[in-house]
C-alpha cells in the first residue's frame, strides 16, 4: 500500500469535504479517489468519514489523523531532502587528510569556503604526509587527501592540479639579504658570518657612540623596491639545505634535489625537518636554507622569504580520492579546495567567509561508510 498517496489523498478530502471537489483538486477520477479513502480506512481500521449525511464529515478518528497526517508527510518530505543532499555530497562527514605544512591561513580559508559552500558538511580533517594519506585511502580510513604531486597510485581520481612557487628561506642576517643578488660570498668566505644585534636590522651603532646614538639608515642601495630580489640557485652555493625527508613524499623530494643541482646548488649538508616550525627554527638557527612557500616563512618574523628567478620549483598540490565506493562529496570538496589553493598561489585576496548573527543548526552528522 502507498501510504504516502492515501494520505495526501485523505488531506484534500478532508479540506473540501466533498469527494467530487477533492478529485477535481487531485486531477483524478472520483471513482479511484473513493477507492483510496477505503483503503486507507482498512488499513488503518477506522472510519475518516461519516458519510450518513448528504454532506460528509470527519469523525473523531479523522479529525486526528488530520494532524497525525501532515505531520507523517512533512517527515517524509525532510526525509527524503536529506537522503537527496547526503547523496549529492551536501551533508554528512568527510574525512581528509592535509599536508603537515599547509599555511594556517590556507587551512582557514579552505574551511571557510567549503563551510560556506556546503554549510551541512563536516569535514574531519587529519594532518598527514603524502604516503601516510594514500596508505588511509587505501584501507578506507579517509575519504579524500590533499597530496603532492605526482602520484602514481591505481584506483584513485584526482582533481587539478595547483601549482605553488617556492622560494627561499633565509635568516636576515644572511649575506644574500643584505646585499644584491649576483655577489655572492667568495670561495671561502663563511656565509655566515658573524654579526651584531643591530646589523641584524639593516643598521650598525656609530663606532665610539653610546647606547643613545642614532643609528646609521640602512644604504639604500640595499634596499629592495618593489618586488623582493630574486635570488638564483646558483647564489645558494655553499649552503646546507633544511628540507623534509624523503620518506614524506618522495617522487617530489627527488626532483627538487635534481633541480637544484641542474641550477647549480648542490647543497653541502642535508638536514631535514618533518614539521615546518622546526624547519623555520633550523633556519633561523643558520642550520642552512630551505624552500618553501610565503606564508610559511611568516611565521617567524626574523626571517625572510625570497622569490627564485625564473621560478624553477613549484610544489604541485591536488586532491585524490577513490575511484570505487568514492564519498558523495569528494568530488565537491576537490573542487572547492582547488579554487582556495589556487586563490593562494595567485596571491588573491580572500573573501571572510558570511557569517550569521543566527546561524542555522546543522542537521546530524551522516559517516559515509563505502
Amino acid at each position: 500500500m502507498d501510504l504516502t498517496r492515501h494520505l495526501r489523498h485523505f488531506l484534500v478530502v478532508a479540506e473540501e469535504l466533498h469527494f467530487g471537489r477533492a478529485a477535481e483538486v487531485l486531477g483524478i477520477a472520483q471513482p479511484p479517489l473513493s477507492q483510496s479513502i477505503q483503503r486507507l480506512e482498512r488499513e488503518l481500521g477506522a472510519e475518516l468519514f461519516d458519510r450518513s449525511r448528504r454532506q460528509i464529515e470527519l469523525t473523531m478518528a479523522g479529525r486526528l489523523l488530520v494532524g497525525e497526517a501532515g505531520r507523517f508527510l512533512a517527515g517524509e518530505e525532510r526525509l527524503r531532502t536529506t537522503m537527496r543532499q547526503a547523496a549529492d555530497g551536501e551533508l554528512g562527514t568527510l574525512r581528509v587528510g592535509v599536508p603537515p605544512e599547509m599555511p594556517a591561513v590556507t587551512l582557514h580559508a579552505l574551511l571557510g569556503h567549503v563551510g560556506e559552500e556546503t554549510p551541512g558538511l563536516h569535514l574531519e580533517l587529519h594532518e598527514l604526509t603524502t604516503p601516510e594519506q594514500l596508505r588511509g585511502l587505501a584501507s578506507a580510513r579517509l575519504d579524500a587527501g590533499l597530496v603532492h604531486h605526482p602520484v602514481e597510485v591505481p584506483g584513485l581520481r584526482s582533481g587539478p592540479v595547483v601549482e605553488i612557487p617556492l622560494g627561499v628561506v633565509l635568516p636576515r642576517t644572511s649575506p644574500l639579504v643584505l646585499t644584491r643578488p649576483g655577489s655572492r660570498p667568495e670561495a671561502g668566505q663563511n656565509p655566515w658570518p658573524q654579526q651584531d644585534h643591530g646589523s641584524a636590522f639593516g643598521f650598525r651603532p656609530e663606532a665610539g657612540s653610546g647606547a643613545n646614538s642614532k643609528p646609521d639608515p640602512q644604504p639604500e642601495t640595499r634596499r629592495p623596491r618593489g618586488r623582493p630580489w630574486e635570488i638564483a640557485l646558483a647564489d645558494l652555493a655553499g649552503h646546507d639545505l633544511v628540507v623534509f625527508p624523503r620518506e614524506t613524499s618522495p617522487a617530489w623530494y627527488d626532483r627538487m634535489l635534481d633541480v637544484c643541482r641542474a641550477g647549480g646548488f648542490s647543497p653541502v649538508r642535508l638536514q631535514h625537518a618533518r614539521n615546518p616550525e622546526f624547519l623555520l627554527g633550523l633556519v633561523l638557527a643558520g642550520q642552512g636554507v630551505a624552500f618553501e612557500q610565503e606564508a610559511i616563512a611568516r611565521r617567524e618574523p626574523r626571517l625572510v622569504w625570497r622569490p627564485l628567478a625564473g621560478n624553477p620549483l613549484v610544489r604541485g598540490i591536488h586532491v585524490v580520492w577513490p575511484e570505487r565506493s568514492a564519498h558523495p562529496a569528494a568530488a565537491r570538496f576537490a573542487t572547492l579546495a582547488t579554487e582556495v589553493l589556487t586563490r593562494d598561489a595567485a596571491g588573491t585576496p580572500r573573501v571572510a567567509p558570511r557569517t550569521s548573527p543566527s546561524p542555522t543548526p546543522r542537521p546530524w552528522s551522516v559517516i559515509y561508510t563505502p
